[in-house]
């Protein structure tokens, strides 16, 4: 199931986001806010978006859907010199990764989300780490058409 396993290097993120939690998902507004504005950024490293989940530290130890999180929607950059007003920075520090495709329409992610979660993480030798969580919308992204395409990035250590 997993696509592969990688230790990715620190990227640099500018973007938006919003408090929200699982039960009320405010995805939507935020992307709707973001992406008339996404080419305010001026120095993107290629035209891939990234949607990612910044959660509490200890959030999966007692897992509670109605937990806030921060949600952010943003594209990679090469340097914080110029940061649209009202958009933020954030570094998503190097470390290791699962990495998996979802394939098919954005509505249905969360049945991949399910595998990943109960299925492939409780019998691989790895568990959640505290960094961002995110999924990278290349060209291939297509939101709800079948052939849609998305990494899933989970951060992951050794279990211990």
């Amino acid at each position: 199931m997993v696509d592969r396993i990688e230790t990715l290097i620190e990227k640099k993120l500018i973007g938006q986001y919003i408090s929200m939690n699982f039960i009320e998902n405010k995805t939507f507004e935020l992307w709707s806010a973001f992406m008339p504005r996404r080419k305010e950024i001026k120095n993107p490293i290629n035209t891939d978006l990234y949607s990612l989940e910044v959660f509490p530290v200890g959030h999966f130890d007692n897992f509670d859907p109605g937990n806030s999180f921060q949600k952010w929607a943003a594209v990679e950059v090469l340097d914080f010199n110029e940061v649209p007003s009202q958009m933020k920075t954030l570094i998503i520090p190097t470390g290791l990764y699962a990495i998996f495709i979802h394939k098919g329409p954005a509505t249905e992610a969360h049945k991949t989300y399910h595998s990943i979660f109960v299925e492939w993480l409780p019998n691989s030798e790895y568990t959640v780490d505290e960094r961002p969580h995110f999924a990278v919308m290349s060209e291939k992204y297509k939101k709800d058409d079948p052939d849609s395409e998305e990494e899933i990035w989970i951060p992951i250590k050794n279990k211990i």
